[in-house]
Formats: structure tokens, C-alpha cells, sequence
């Protein structure tokens, strides 16, 4: 093994980690911080760090016993002004890497309580106690055991123990699992991955220990095994019952800031077409004020959405579809009537639909991300169709972690408007 290198930490990169150099190249050491001399194994581009010889003097103390170790979490030790200035800076990156300029405002911190979803992996050895159950090792496929987790809501302070008594009946089964846990008005909503179909005798155990640690649903690949309760959330004036794995804003606070930015966004819109809605996140909370069209491309979804807007009291009317946007996104003439877009594509983003968006005459966008390279090329090609960027907000929901979402105004440019009508 060649020995340890020192390094000068420069920047902190989009990932988190500290960015130093050697001979000219960048090298990317985990957990250390700008303006920091530490000593790091390095191979190729990547350093593991050995130790820290200088600190900054603002380094905190990590919030995690597991931290260094587990790589759930990038960033504990960074102080906040420079922590919300490296998140902020992760979106001028990438909108200026995409030839845009626009102002971005400050970090909006969501992390509120903390999260209110998890997924635990969980991996079998050789006997019971070998089980492993928690998050992936940094860089690794491997599993580091914990006992909590300091970033998850007090609403999941159960989500641990209950993810190991149900992970202690499939031991026999030998398969690695994950284990999605989310946070309910109901009690803990807990959904199996990896199990494959279990049988009569496995199935009525599992039924038994959800019982027992008081779920209020147990389901396996989406197939509800059991519920004790119905697993529900409020969404403005809308109580959604949520489908088994149904995507859900990371925290509260998250969800909450992210919709009144899309509100605000919308404005006095009388008609929104909410593209990929999901359960209803904005559309029910833009329902309360205009006409919603909602697509999305889960089936179960579309049907708690559809169900959460017909019972809530003072919505005006919502239309939610099934569609794969990504392969069949809306086109042009589909939009018409539509003043307002509300665009919340998947990590990958939705070029095709961002084209097709480009090409429409409607007066207002309001883009969503949770990927900043894929948001910042989705906004050069709504720029280059004729929007105009009014402003770009980063939100923080996942605290101590690379991600950051986004949320993006955009106004139909008048004179694009007054070149589609001759066009058209």
C-alpha cells in the first residue's frame, strides 16, 4: 500500500467532497473541508482521508456517531453559512456550465423536523446475527448497522427496531432487501424490495409481526399484505391515502416550501397542467384556486390523487391521467388553454418534454428539480425556445446530503409569443 499523501483542501465539490490537487489533476477526498491540510490514501482521482493535520477553524463536530463511515450523509462538519453557499453554488454551477445566467436566490433551509421517509438496505450472513441493516458504506455496497439516524423526523424514532423485526422473519430467505419506511397520519407505512413473492406460511408471519410493532400497513413489492390503518397525509384541504412506495417530498417542511414556491410561481393561473404529479403534491394545493389537469405515469397514483381531489371540500376541478411523459410527452396542441405549466420530471429530467413545453404558447412555467445538471439543461432548452428565467430558488430538504432541489420560474418572452401567433 503506498503511503499517505498530504493534501491542501481548495473547494468542495458538487458531491461533497473536498477538492485538492495533485500534479495538476483534482483529487476528491470524503468528509474533508476547503481550506483544510489533510492526509489521504490516494488512487487515481480519488483520496480516502486518513486524518485532518490543519482544521478550519469554524469545522464543526458531526451531529452522527456513523458519520465518515455511513454515506448517507456528505457534509456535517461545514459550518452554515459556508454549507448554504456550496449548496447555492452547486445550481450557478450548472446553469452556467448550460450557457445560462440568472439570479439565484439564497438556500431555503426545509429540513424542518427532519425526514419523514428511509430506506433501510439490509444484507444476510451466514447466521441471524450476521444480519446488517442500515445505509450503504460511502463508496461502497457495503452496509454500515445503525441503531438511528439523527437527520430522520421523530415521527420514524420506531422506523429502525421495526425494520429489524420484520427483516429477522426473512432471514431464511437469504435475499438481500430493502426496506422503504415512510411516516404516516396512520403510523408507519412499510414496503418490501427484493423479497419476491412470499408464500402463504411466510406471509401470514410477516402479517403477525406487523401486528405486533403496530403498523399501520405492511405490503411487499406494492402488494398490501396487511393495514391496520389507512396510511394517509394532508395536502392543503386534500387527505391522500398514499400507495404502497408512492413518492413523497423527502421532509414536511420540504414539501411545504417547495409548494407555496410553486404557488407563487403559478400566480393567478385560472388553468395548471401539473406534469408528472405524482400523488397530488401541488395539484391539490393549486385546486384550491384554479382548474388542474394532472398526468403522471403511476397508475396507483393517478387513482389516490383522483380519489383525495372528488372528497376534499372547495376544489375546483381536477382531471388527473395516466401517461408515460417521458415517452409520450404532451405536445403543443395539448397545452392549449393551459396558462400555466408546472414541471416536476423524475432525477433524469424530461428533454422531450421540455421541448414539446418550448413549442407552446403558455404564458408561465414553473420547473421543479431535484437534479441540477439535468434542471439547468431542461432550462437552456425552455430558454432557447423563447422563456425568460424570472428566478431560481434552491431548497434544502435532504440537510447534510449533495442533493438540492430546485424550484424555477419562467415567463413566455413577448415577443416569442408574438412570433408563435404569427406562425401559427
Amino acid at each position: 500500500m503506498l503511503d499517505p499523501i498530504r493534501l491542501r483542501v481548495e473547494s468542495l465539490g458538487r458531491r461533497g467532497e473536498g477538492v485538492a490537487r495533485r500534479d495538476g489533476r483534482a483529487v476528491y477526498v470524503p468528509f474533508a473541508l476547503p481550506g483544510e491540510t489533510v492526509l489521504a490514501d490516494v488512487d487515481g482521482e480519488r483520496g480516502h482521508l486518513r486524518s485532518v493535520l490543519e482544521a478550519r477553524p469554524d469545522r464543526r463536530r458531526p451531529l452522527c456517531p456513523y458519520y465518515g463511515t455511513c454515506g448517507g450523509c456528505a457534509v456535517q462538519t461545514l459550518s452554515p453559512e459556508p454549507y448554504a453557499a456550496w449548496k447555492r453554488g452547486i445550481v450557478v454551477a450548472a446553469l452556467r456550465h448550460a450557457g445560462l445566467e440568472a439570479e439565484v436566490s439564497d438556500l431555503v433551509d426545509a429540513h424542518g423536523e427532519g425526514r419523514r421517509r428511509a430506506t433501510f438496505h439490509v444484507r444476510f450472513g451466514a447466521r441471524p446475527r450476521d444480519m446488517h441493516l442500515g445505509f450503504m458504506e460511502a463508496r461502497s455496497h457495503r452496509i454500515v448497522d445503525i441503531d438511528a439516524c439523527p437527520v430522520l423526523a421523530p415521527c420514524l424514532s420506531g422506523a429502525v427496531p421495526a425494520a429489524r423485526r420484520i427483516a429477522g422473519v426473512l432471514y431464511e430467505t437469504g435475499k438481500p432487501l430493502d426496506i422503504l419506511i415512510t411516516a404516516t397520519d396512520g403510523g408507519l407505512d412499510l414496503d418490501l424490495r427484493g423479497l419476491g413473492r412470499a408464500d402463504e406460511t411466510l406471509t401470514r408471519r410477516l402479517i403477525a409481526i406487523a401486528g405486533e410493532i403496530g403498523l399501520a400497513r405492511l405490503s411487499n413489492r406494492g402488494e398490501v399484505l396487511v393495514e391496520r390503518c389507512a396510511p394517509t397525509l394532508s395536502m392543503g384541504r386534500a387527505i391522500v391515502a398514499l400507495p404502497p412506495g408512492a413518492f413523497l417530498q423527502a421532509t414536511a417542511a420540504g414539501e411545504a416550501a417547495l409548494a407555496a414556491l410553486v404557488i407563487e410561481g403559478v400566480g393567478s393561473a385560472r388553468h395548471v397542467a401539473d406534469l408528472f404529479s405524482g400523488v397530488g403534491t401541488f395539484a391539490l394545493r393549486l385546486a384550491e384556486r384554479a382548474g388542474v389537469s394532472a398526468w403522471d405515469n403511476e397508475p396507483r397514483a393517478i387513482v389516490a390523487l383522483d380519489r383525495a381531489a372528488r372528497t376534499a371540500a372547495g376544489l375546483r376541478a381536477v382531471a388527473a391521467t395516466v401517461r408515460d411523459l417521458i415517452a409520450r410527452p404532451l405536445l403543443p396542441e395539448e397545452l392549449t388553454g393551459v396558462e400555466a405549466i408546472v414541471f416536476d420530471p423524475p432525477r433524469a429530467g424530461a428533454d422531450a418534454q421540455a421541448n414539446h413545453i418550448a413549442r407552446s404558447g403558455v404564458p408561465s412555467v414553473v420547473a421543479v428539480s431535484c437534479d441540477a445538471g439535468t434542471f439547468a439543461r431542461d432550462a437552456a432548452t425552455l430558454v432557447a425556445g423563447g422563456y425568460a428565467i424570472e428566478r431560481v430558488t434552491p431548497v434544502d430538504q435532504f440537510r447534510h446530503a449533495a442533493h438540492v432541489e430546485i424550484v424555477a420560474v419562467f415567463r413566455r418572452r413577448k415577443a416569442a409569443t408574438r412570433r408563435r401567433r404569427l406562425l401559427g
